[in-house]
Protein backbone atom coordinates (compact mmCIF):
# COMPACT_ATOMS: atom_id res chain seq x y z
CA UNK A 1 0.00 0.00 0.00
CA UNK A 2 3.13 2.12 0.98
CA UNK A 3 4.44 1.66 -2.17
CA UNK A 4 1.78 2.05 -4.37
CA UNK A 5 1.22 5.41 -2.61
CA UNK A 6 4.84 6.42 -2.96
CA UNK A 7 4.75 5.47 -6.99
CA UNK A 8 1.45 7.53 -7.44
CA UNK A 9 3.29 10.36 -5.49
CA UNK A 10 6.05 10.27 -8.05
CA UNK A 11 4.23 10.38 -10.76
CA UNK A 12 2.13 13.30 -9.79
CA UNK A 13 5.62 14.94 -9.34
CA UNK A 14 6.60 14.04 -13.02
CA UNK A 15 2.93 15.31 -13.85
CA UNK A 16 3.87 18.06 -12.09
CA UNK A 17 7.59 18.51 -13.50
CA UNK A 18 6.06 17.65 -17.37
CA UNK A 19 3.66 20.07 -17.53
CA UNK A 20 5.83 23.00 -16.32
CA UNK A 21 7.72 22.44 -18.94
CA UNK A 22 5.29 21.80 -21.60
CA UNK A 23 4.73 23.71 -24.53
CA UNK A 24 1.28 24.96 -22.93
CA UNK A 25 2.89 27.15 -20.52
CA UNK A 26 5.97 28.33 -22.87
CA UNK A 27 3.39 29.45 -25.07
CA UNK A 28 4.48 26.82 -27.76
CA UNK A 29 1.43 25.11 -29.26
CA UNK A 30 0.16 25.92 -32.49
CA UNK A 31 -2.85 27.61 -33.04
CA UNK A 32 -5.57 24.90 -34.05
CA UNK A 33 -6.69 26.06 -37.75
CA UNK A 34 -10.16 27.83 -38.38
CA UNK A 35 -13.38 25.28 -39.97
CA UNK A 36 -14.12 26.89 -42.71
CA UNK A 37 -17.74 26.33 -43.39
CA UNK A 38 -18.25 24.15 -46.61
CA UNK A 39 -19.31 26.10 -49.33
CA UNK A 40 -22.83 24.95 -50.50
CA UNK A 41 -23.08 25.94 -53.88
CA UNK A 42 -21.45 28.24 -56.33
CA UNK A 43 -24.26 29.39 -58.22
CA UNK A 44 -23.17 33.19 -57.58
CA UNK A 45 -20.15 32.47 -58.98
CA UNK A 46 -21.00 30.50 -61.67
CA UNK A 47 -23.89 33.27 -63.05
CA UNK A 48 -21.18 35.29 -63.00
CA UNK A 49 -18.51 34.33 -64.90
CA UNK A 50 -20.73 32.01 -67.41
CA UNK A 51 -21.55 35.17 -69.47
CA UNK A 52 -18.37 35.94 -70.28
CA UNK A 53 -16.58 32.47 -71.04
CA UNK A 54 -17.55 31.64 -75.24
CA UNK A 55 -16.80 29.32 -77.34
CA UNK A 56 -14.65 29.99 -80.60
CA UNK A 57 -15.25 28.02 -84.05
CA UNK A 58 -11.72 28.77 -85.93
CA UNK A 59 -12.22 28.17 -89.90
CA UNK A 60 -9.04 27.68 -92.15
CA UNK A 61 -8.84 27.58 -95.57
CA UNK A 62 -9.01 24.19 -97.77
CA UNK A 63 -6.34 21.36 -97.40
CA UNK A 64 -6.25 18.16 -98.32
CA UNK A 65 -8.18 15.39 -97.23
CA UNK A 66 -7.34 12.71 -94.49
CA UNK A 67 -6.38 9.27 -96.29
CA UNK A 68 -8.56 6.72 -95.28
CA UNK A 69 -7.68 3.22 -93.63
CA UNK A 70 -5.25 4.91 -91.20
CA UNK A 71 -4.75 2.21 -88.34
CA UNK A 72 -5.21 5.43 -86.00
CA UNK A 73 -7.73 8.38 -86.50
CA UNK A 74 -5.39 11.84 -85.94
CA UNK A 75 -7.10 14.20 -84.17
CA UNK A 76 -4.66 16.58 -84.79
CA UNK A 77 -4.57 19.85 -86.83
CA UNK A 78 -2.00 20.47 -89.81
CA UNK A 79 1.31 21.09 -89.34
CA UNK A 80 1.15 24.60 -90.10
CA UNK A 81 -1.30 25.42 -87.49
CA UNK A 82 0.17 23.76 -84.41
CA UNK A 83 3.74 24.03 -83.07
CA UNK A 84 5.61 20.35 -83.20
CA UNK A 85 6.14 20.67 -79.45
CA UNK A 86 2.33 21.18 -79.04
CA UNK A 87 1.98 17.91 -81.58
CA UNK A 88 4.45 15.48 -79.87
CA UNK A 89 2.86 16.24 -76.38
CA UNK A 90 -1.23 15.95 -77.76
CA UNK A 91 0.08 12.59 -79.40
CA UNK A 92 2.20 11.13 -75.84
CA UNK A 93 -0.93 12.78 -73.72
CA UNK A 94 -3.55 12.27 -75.61
CA UNK A 95 -5.35 16.56 -75.33
CA UNK A 96 -7.00 16.28 -78.67
CA UNK A 97 -7.79 20.03 -78.89
CA UNK A 98 -9.61 19.98 -81.95
CA UNK A 99 -10.69 17.38 -84.96
CA UNK A 100 -8.67 16.78 -88.26
CA UNK A 101 -9.65 18.46 -91.21
CA UNK A 102 -11.59 17.14 -93.86
CA UNK A 103 -11.72 17.70 -97.66
CA UNK A 104 -12.21 21.69 -98.30
CA UNK A 105 -13.03 24.47 -95.95
CA UNK A 106 -12.48 23.32 -91.96
CA UNK A 107 -12.73 24.37 -88.42
CA UNK A 108 -11.35 23.60 -85.11
CA UNK A 109 -13.32 24.46 -81.63
CA UNK A 110 -12.12 25.50 -78.31
CA UNK A 111 -12.88 28.39 -75.77
CA UNK A 112 -12.18 32.20 -74.97
CA UNK A 113 -12.84 34.87 -72.31
CA UNK A 114 -14.46 38.37 -73.00
CA UNK A 115 -11.65 40.53 -70.52
CA UNK A 116 -13.01 43.90 -71.49
CA UNK A 117 -16.56 45.10 -72.20
CA UNK A 118 -15.80 46.69 -75.89
CA UNK A 119 -15.29 42.87 -77.49
CA UNK A 120 -11.48 41.81 -76.33
CA UNK A 121 -11.33 38.29 -75.92
CA UNK A 122 -8.55 36.31 -74.67
CA UNK A 123 -7.79 32.71 -75.67
CA UNK A 124 -5.27 30.03 -76.72
CA UNK A 125 -2.81 30.51 -79.89
CA UNK A 126 -3.59 26.50 -80.65
CA UNK A 127 -7.04 26.92 -81.07
CA UNK A 128 -6.53 30.19 -83.61
CA UNK A 129 -3.21 29.45 -85.24
CA UNK A 130 -3.65 30.05 -88.80
CA UNK A 131 -7.77 30.46 -88.97
CA UNK A 132 -8.91 33.05 -91.65
CA UNK A 133 -11.53 34.16 -89.05
CA UNK A 134 -13.27 32.96 -86.19
CA UNK A 135 -16.60 32.17 -85.39
CA UNK A 136 -17.72 33.77 -81.13
CA UNK A 137 -20.51 31.94 -79.89
CA UNK A 138 -21.87 33.44 -76.78
CA UNK A 139 -23.52 32.37 -73.52
CA UNK A 140 -27.13 33.39 -74.93
CA UNK A 141 -26.56 32.39 -78.07
CA UNK A 142 -25.50 34.70 -80.11
CA UNK A 143 -23.01 34.46 -83.01
CA UNK A 144 -20.30 37.13 -83.95
CA UNK A 145 -17.71 36.83 -86.48
CA UNK A 146 -13.80 38.23 -86.26
CA UNK A 147 -10.87 38.63 -88.65
CA UNK A 148 -9.00 40.79 -85.87
CA UNK A 149 -6.55 38.03 -84.50
CA UNK A 150 -3.39 38.86 -82.81
CA UNK A 151 -1.24 35.82 -81.70
CA UNK A 152 1.77 35.26 -79.28
CA UNK A 153 3.16 31.90 -80.37
CA UNK A 154 5.61 32.12 -77.49
CA UNK A 155 3.27 31.83 -74.36
CA UNK A 156 0.35 30.14 -76.78
CA UNK A 157 -2.00 33.35 -76.09
CA UNK A 158 -3.77 35.23 -78.84
CA UNK A 159 -6.67 38.16 -78.65
CA UNK A 160 -9.69 38.14 -80.74
CA UNK A 161 -11.21 41.62 -80.86
CA UNK A 162 -15.57 41.83 -81.20
CA UNK A 163 -17.12 44.88 -82.48
CA UNK A 164 -20.77 45.39 -83.22
CA UNK A 165 -21.89 45.29 -79.63
CA UNK A 166 -22.04 48.62 -77.24
CA UNK A 167 -21.10 46.18 -73.99
CA UNK A 168 -20.38 42.79 -73.21
CA UNK A 169 -20.08 40.96 -70.19
CA UNK A 170 -16.60 40.55 -69.18
CA UNK A 171 -14.45 39.32 -66.30
CA UNK A 172 -12.13 41.12 -64.55
CA UNK A 173 -8.36 39.75 -64.01
CA UNK A 174 -7.39 38.92 -61.04
CA UNK A 175 -3.73 38.26 -59.76
CA UNK A 176 -2.39 34.99 -60.25
CA UNK A 177 0.64 35.27 -57.73
CA UNK A 178 -1.89 35.80 -55.06
CA UNK A 179 -2.92 32.72 -55.40
CA UNK A 180 -2.09 29.54 -52.66
CA UNK A 181 -1.58 25.82 -53.45
CA UNK A 182 -4.84 24.57 -52.20
CA UNK A 183 -7.12 27.91 -53.20
CA UNK A 184 -10.56 26.47 -55.12
CA UNK A 185 -10.73 27.43 -58.89
CA UNK A 186 -13.63 26.32 -61.26
CA UNK A 187 -12.46 26.11 -64.79
CA UNK A 188 -15.15 27.24 -67.07
CA UNK A 189 -15.27 26.24 -71.32
CA UNK A 190 -16.69 23.77 -73.51
CA UNK A 191 -15.07 20.32 -73.26
CA UNK A 192 -15.95 18.00 -76.22
CA UNK A 193 -18.28 20.74 -77.76
CA UNK A 194 -20.15 21.12 -73.84
CA UNK A 195 -20.59 25.01 -74.01
CA UNK A 196 -20.91 26.48 -70.78
CA UNK A 197 -19.57 23.48 -68.19
CA UNK A 198 -18.17 24.39 -65.26
CA UNK A 199 -16.09 22.06 -63.34
CA UNK A 200 -14.46 22.79 -59.77
CA UNK A 201 -11.06 22.28 -57.88
CA UNK A 202 -8.23 23.53 -56.39
CA UNK A 203 -4.56 25.10 -57.36
CA UNK A 204 -2.40 21.55 -56.99
CA UNK A 205 0.97 23.87 -58.03
CA UNK A 206 2.34 26.92 -58.93
CA UNK A 207 4.90 28.19 -61.21
CA UNK A 208 4.78 24.90 -63.38
CA UNK A 209 7.11 24.78 -66.51
CA UNK A 210 5.96 21.82 -68.94
CA UNK A 211 8.85 22.65 -72.14
CA UNK A 212 5.83 23.45 -74.39
CA UNK A 213 6.21 27.30 -74.81
CA UNK A 214 9.47 29.30 -74.76
CA UNK A 215 7.77 31.43 -71.90
CA UNK A 216 5.51 29.97 -69.30
CA UNK A 217 4.00 30.20 -65.87
CA UNK A 218 1.41 27.59 -65.50
CA UNK A 219 -1.02 27.14 -62.74
CA UNK A 220 -1.90 23.21 -62.25
CA UNK A 221 -5.54 22.29 -61.02
CA UNK A 222 -7.46 19.27 -60.49
CA UNK A 223 -10.27 20.60 -61.77
CA UNK A 224 -11.55 18.94 -64.33
CA UNK A 225 -10.05 20.07 -68.32
CA UNK A 226 -10.60 18.32 -71.72
CA UNK A 227 -10.53 18.72 -74.85
CA UNK A 228 -12.35 21.91 -76.26
CA UNK A 229 -11.46 24.14 -72.44
CA UNK A 230 -8.41 25.33 -74.43
CA UNK A 231 -8.31 28.84 -74.23
CA UNK A 232 -11.48 28.50 -71.42
CA UNK A 233 -11.71 30.23 -68.15
CA UNK A 234 -10.00 29.53 -64.82
CA UNK A 235 -10.94 31.53 -62.08
CA UNK A 236 -10.78 32.63 -58.34
CA UNK A 237 -14.27 32.23 -56.10
CA UNK A 238 -14.38 35.81 -56.43
CA UNK A 239 -14.94 35.85 -59.95
CA UNK A 240 -11.87 36.65 -61.22
CA UNK A 241 -9.89 35.80 -64.07
CA UNK A 242 -7.13 33.46 -62.47
CA UNK A 243 -6.06 31.46 -65.65
CA UNK A 244 -6.54 30.32 -69.45
CA UNK A 245 -6.53 26.66 -69.81
CA UNK A 246 -4.40 25.64 -71.78
CA UNK A 247 -3.68 21.87 -71.36
CA UNK A 248 -3.46 18.52 -69.55
CA UNK A 249 -1.36 15.52 -69.00
CA UNK A 250 -3.20 12.62 -69.38
CA UNK A 251 -3.05 9.18 -71.05
CA UNK A 252 -6.36 8.32 -71.47
CA UNK A 253 -7.12 11.61 -73.62
CA UNK A 254 -9.57 12.45 -70.61
CA UNK A 255 -9.05 14.34 -67.54
CA UNK A 256 -6.92 12.95 -64.67
CA UNK A 257 -6.67 15.76 -62.38
CA UNK A 258 -3.66 17.43 -63.95
CA UNK A 259 -4.76 19.91 -65.82
CA UNK A 260 -3.25 23.11 -66.49
CA UNK A 261 -3.19 27.08 -67.22
CA UNK A 262 -1.53 30.13 -67.92
CA UNK A 263 -1.03 32.67 -65.37
CA UNK A 264 -3.33 35.59 -65.71
CA UNK A 265 -0.37 37.81 -64.81
CA UNK A 266 1.64 36.58 -67.38
CA UNK A 267 -1.58 36.88 -70.24
CA UNK A 268 -1.93 40.61 -69.31
CA UNK A 269 1.25 41.19 -70.03
CA UNK A 270 1.37 39.55 -73.35
CA UNK A 271 -2.57 41.20 -74.48
CA UNK A 272 -1.83 44.66 -73.29
CA UNK A 273 1.47 44.61 -76.08
CA UNK A 274 -0.90 42.69 -78.57
CA UNK A 275 -3.56 45.21 -78.29
CA UNK A 276 -1.14 48.22 -78.59
CA UNK A 277 0.91 46.90 -81.59
CA UNK A 278 -0.06 43.85 -82.48
CA UNK A 279 3.25 42.07 -81.40
CA UNK A 280 5.26 41.30 -78.88
CA UNK A 281 8.42 43.07 -78.03
CA UNK A 282 11.06 41.25 -76.17
CA UNK A 283 14.61 41.47 -75.27
CA UNK A 284 17.43 39.57 -76.35
CA UNK A 285 20.42 37.94 -75.37
CA UNK A 286 20.88 35.18 -78.42
CA UNK A 287 21.98 32.78 -75.93
CA UNK A 288 20.61 29.12 -75.53
CA UNK A 289 21.00 27.98 -71.85
CA UNK A 290 20.58 24.95 -69.52
CA UNK A 291 20.34 24.27 -65.92
CA UNK A 292 23.67 24.18 -63.48
CA UNK A 293 22.88 21.41 -61.10
CA UNK A 294 23.98 21.99 -57.55
CA UNK A 295 27.10 19.50 -57.09
CA UNK A 296 28.28 21.49 -60.29
CA UNK A 297 27.51 25.07 -58.80
CA UNK A 298 29.71 24.16 -55.60
CA UNK A 299 32.30 22.71 -57.91
CA UNK A 300 31.93 25.83 -59.74
CA UNK A 301 32.31 27.98 -56.35
CA UNK A 302 28.98 28.87 -56.58
CA UNK A 303 26.01 28.77 -54.10
CA UNK A 304 23.59 25.85 -54.93
CA UNK A 305 20.44 26.71 -56.92
CA UNK A 306 22.34 29.65 -58.46
CA UNK A 307 23.21 30.93 -62.13
CA UNK A 308 22.35 28.81 -65.73
CA UNK A 309 25.11 27.67 -68.25
CA UNK A 310 25.47 29.39 -71.26
CA UNK A 311 25.12 26.40 -73.75
CA UNK A 312 25.30 28.25 -77.07
CA UNK A 313 25.99 31.63 -78.37
CA UNK A 314 24.35 32.68 -81.60
CA UNK A 315 26.69 34.97 -83.93
CA UNK A 316 26.37 38.75 -84.39
CA UNK A 317 23.41 38.65 -81.25
CA UNK A 318 24.00 41.23 -78.06
CA UNK A 319 25.80 38.46 -75.55
CA UNK A 320 28.05 37.50 -78.81
CA UNK A 321 29.18 41.18 -79.03
CA UNK A 322 29.53 41.47 -75.82
CA UNK A 323 32.19 38.50 -75.32
CA UNK A 324 29.58 36.36 -73.53
CA UNK A 325 31.02 32.41 -74.11
CA UNK A 326 29.79 28.82 -74.43
CA UNK A 327 30.43 27.53 -70.81
CA UNK A 328 29.93 30.21 -68.72
CA UNK A 329 27.45 30.55 -65.90
CA UNK A 330 25.35 33.73 -65.82
CA UNK A 331 24.80 34.56 -61.96
CA UNK A 332 22.94 37.70 -62.13
CA UNK A 333 21.91 40.22 -64.59
CA UNK A 334 20.44 43.78 -64.02
CA UNK A 335 21.70 43.63 -60.68
CA UNK A 336 19.24 40.38 -59.91
CA UNK A 337 20.11 37.25 -58.85
CA UNK A 338 19.83 33.93 -61.31
CA UNK A 339 18.48 30.85 -60.12
CA UNK A 340 16.83 29.61 -63.13
CA UNK A 341 16.72 29.58 -66.80
CA UNK A 342 12.74 30.70 -67.02
CA UNK A 343 14.12 33.27 -64.98
CA UNK A 344 16.69 34.66 -66.69
CA UNK A 345 14.14 34.41 -69.92
CA UNK A 346 11.41 36.74 -68.13
CA UNK A 347 14.03 39.01 -67.04
CA UNK A 348 16.06 39.55 -70.62
CA UNK A 349 12.58 39.38 -72.08
CA UNK A 350 11.34 42.41 -70.17
CA UNK A 351 14.54 44.74 -70.28
CA UNK A 352 14.64 47.86 -72.00
CA UNK A 353 15.46 47.66 -75.51
CA UNK A 354 18.81 49.92 -77.11
CA UNK A 355 19.92 49.76 -73.49
CA UNK A 356 23.51 48.44 -71.87
CA UNK A 357 22.71 45.86 -68.67
CA UNK A 358 25.51 44.79 -66.28
CA UNK A 359 25.27 41.15 -66.10
CA UNK A 360 27.62 39.12 -63.96
CA UNK A 361 29.35 35.41 -64.74
CA UNK A 362 31.59 32.67 -64.04
CA UNK A 363 33.98 31.60 -66.34
CA UNK A 364 36.49 28.34 -65.36
CA UNK A 365 36.12 29.60 -62.04
CA UNK A 366 36.48 33.24 -62.34
CA UNK A 367 34.08 35.85 -61.76
CA UNK A 368 33.39 38.75 -64.54
CA UNK A 369 31.07 41.40 -65.11
CA UNK A 370 30.35 42.06 -68.66
CA UNK A 371 28.51 45.40 -70.28
CA UNK A 372 25.37 43.92 -72.99
CA UNK A 373 23.09 45.95 -75.29
CA UNK A 374 19.73 44.08 -74.88
CA UNK A 375 18.17 44.57 -78.65
CA UNK A 376 14.53 42.83 -79.63
CA UNK A 377 13.86 39.34 -79.61
CA UNK A 378 14.29 37.82 -83.74
CA UNK A 379 10.27 36.45 -84.58
CA UNK A 380 11.60 32.87 -84.83
CA UNK A 381 13.75 32.86 -82.05
CA UNK A 382 12.59 29.91 -80.25
CA UNK A 383 10.41 28.68 -82.46
CA UNK A 384 12.74 26.39 -85.00
CA UNK A 385 14.12 23.02 -83.40
CA UNK A 386 17.32 21.61 -85.30
CA UNK A 387 18.23 18.02 -85.56
CA UNK A 388 21.20 16.07 -85.61
CA UNK A 389 21.53 15.14 -89.25
CA UNK A 390 21.91 11.19 -89.79
CA UNK A 391 24.79 10.18 -92.33
CA UNK A 392 26.81 7.37 -93.41
CA UNK A 393 28.24 5.82 -89.91
CA UNK A 394 32.32 6.71 -89.70
CA UNK A 395 34.50 4.13 -88.11
CA UNK A 396 37.72 5.76 -86.43
CA UNK A 397 40.01 4.50 -83.81
CA UNK A 398 38.65 4.84 -79.95
CA UNK A 399 39.94 4.95 -76.50
CA UNK A 400 38.25 3.22 -73.51
CA UNK A 401 37.75 4.15 -70.05
CA UNK A 402 36.97 1.32 -68.19
CA UNK A 403 36.58 2.97 -64.68
CA UNK A 404 34.02 5.58 -66.03
CA UNK A 405 32.69 3.32 -68.66
CA UNK A 406 32.97 5.48 -71.85
CA UNK A 407 34.60 5.11 -75.33
CA UNK A 408 36.05 8.02 -77.09
CA UNK A 409 37.60 9.52 -80.52
CA UNK A 410 39.29 12.10 -82.24
CA UNK A 411 36.36 14.03 -84.16
CA UNK A 412 36.81 14.24 -87.74
CA UNK A 413 34.32 16.03 -90.34
CA UNK A 414 32.41 12.90 -91.00
CA UNK A 415 31.51 12.58 -87.54
CA UNK A 416 30.79 15.50 -87.12
CA UNK A 417 28.13 15.50 -89.77
CA UNK A 418 27.12 12.47 -88.24
CA UNK A 419 26.61 13.67 -84.76
CA UNK A 420 24.69 16.81 -85.90
CA UNK A 421 27.82 19.55 -85.42
CA UNK A 422 27.75 22.49 -87.59
CA UNK A 423 31.55 21.55 -88.18
CA UNK A 424 34.94 19.66 -86.92
CA UNK A 425 35.97 20.47 -83.31
CA UNK A 426 38.87 19.77 -80.76
CA UNK A 427 38.31 17.37 -78.25
CA UNK A 428 37.19 13.69 -77.26
CA UNK A 429 34.23 12.50 -78.68
CA UNK A 430 31.76 10.20 -77.01
CA UNK A 431 31.37 7.09 -79.35
CA UNK A 432 29.65 4.78 -76.49
CA UNK A 433 28.55 4.55 -73.07
CA UNK A 434 28.58 1.71 -71.18
CA UNK A 435 24.71 0.92 -69.11
CA UNK A 436 25.07 1.63 -65.94
CA UNK A 437 28.45 2.76 -66.12
CA UNK A 438 29.53 5.81 -64.16
CA UNK A 439 29.25 8.13 -67.06
CA UNK A 440 25.62 6.72 -67.72
CA UNK A 441 24.38 7.41 -64.28
CA UNK A 442 26.17 11.11 -64.12
CA UNK A 443 24.54 11.70 -67.62
CA UNK A 444 27.10 11.74 -70.27
CA UNK A 445 25.69 10.65 -73.63
CA UNK A 446 26.75 9.08 -76.84
CA UNK A 447 27.70 12.04 -79.47
CA UNK A 448 28.81 14.10 -76.96
CA UNK A 449 32.09 16.13 -76.78
CA UNK A 450 34.10 16.71 -73.93
CA UNK A 451 36.40 19.96 -74.29
CA UNK A 452 37.27 20.24 -70.76
CA UNK A 453 38.34 18.01 -67.84
CA UNK A 454 38.64 20.51 -64.74
CA UNK A 455 38.33 23.51 -66.28
CA UNK A 456 41.24 22.82 -68.71
CA UNK A 457 40.88 22.31 -72.38
CA UNK A 458 41.64 19.34 -73.86
CA UNK A 459 41.73 18.91 -77.52
CA UNK A 460 41.68 15.25 -78.46
CA UNK A 461 40.66 11.72 -77.17
CA UNK A 462 44.39 10.95 -75.80
CA UNK A 463 44.79 14.40 -74.08
CA UNK A 464 41.11 13.34 -72.13
CA UNK A 465 42.29 10.31 -71.36
CA UNK A 466 45.49 11.19 -69.45
CA UNK A 467 43.62 13.90 -67.65
CA UNK A 468 40.64 11.45 -66.65
CA UNK A 469 42.99 9.30 -65.30
CA UNK A 470 44.70 11.50 -63.31
CA UNK A 471 41.76 13.12 -61.62
CA UNK A 472 40.16 11.68 -58.72
CA UNK A 473 36.91 10.21 -59.17
CA UNK A 474 36.80 10.46 -55.19
CA UNK A 475 36.88 13.71 -55.45
CA UNK A 476 35.42 14.33 -58.44
CA UNK A 477 36.10 15.53 -61.96
CA UNK A 478 34.04 18.18 -63.72
CA UNK A 479 33.74 17.54 -67.37
CA UNK A 480 33.04 20.55 -69.46
CA UNK A 481 30.51 19.44 -73.06
CA UNK A 482 29.47 19.60 -75.82
CA UNK A 483 26.49 18.64 -77.73
CA UNK A 484 24.96 19.35 -81.35
CA UNK A 485 21.70 19.86 -79.87
CA UNK A 486 21.72 21.28 -76.14
CA UNK A 487 25.14 23.02 -76.51
CA UNK A 488 27.92 23.12 -74.08
CA UNK A 489 26.40 21.72 -70.29
CA UNK A 490 28.31 20.28 -67.34
CA UNK A 491 28.53 16.94 -66.04
CA UNK A 492 30.33 15.82 -62.49
CA UNK A 493 31.63 11.90 -62.62
CA UNK A 494 32.53 11.13 -59.14
CA UNK A 495 32.24 7.52 -57.34
CA UNK A 496 29.22 6.58 -55.82
CA UNK A 497 28.79 6.99 -52.39
CA UNK A 498 31.16 9.95 -52.32
CA UNK A 499 28.93 13.00 -53.69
Amino acid sequence: MLRSAIAIGCLSLGGLIGLLTSPLLQGQVPVPLPVVKEMTSYRDVVKHVLPAVVSIEAKYKAVAAVKQGSSRQRLLPDDARVPEAFRKFFEQFKELPFQQPQEGPHHSFGSGVIVDPKGVILTNHHVVAGAEEVEVQLQDGSKMVSRDIKIDPKTDLAVVRLTGKASLPYLELGDSDAMEIGDRVLAIGAPFGLAGSVTSGIISGKGRSMRMNMYEDFLQTDAAINPGNSGGALVSLDGKLIGINTMIKSRSGGSQGVGFAIASNLAKNIMQQLLATGVVHRGYLGIQISPLQPEVAVRLGLEKNTGVVVSRVMDNTPAAKAGIQAGDVITAIADKPIKEGSHLQRLVAGLPLGKPVEVSLSRDGKVKTVQVTITEQPTEFGLAKTQPSEKGKAEQETLSLSSVGIKFTDMTQQLADQFGFKEKQAGALVTDVEDGSLAATAGLGKGMLIVKVDNQAVGSAEAAQKALEKASLEKGVLLQVKSANAGVSYILLQATGNK
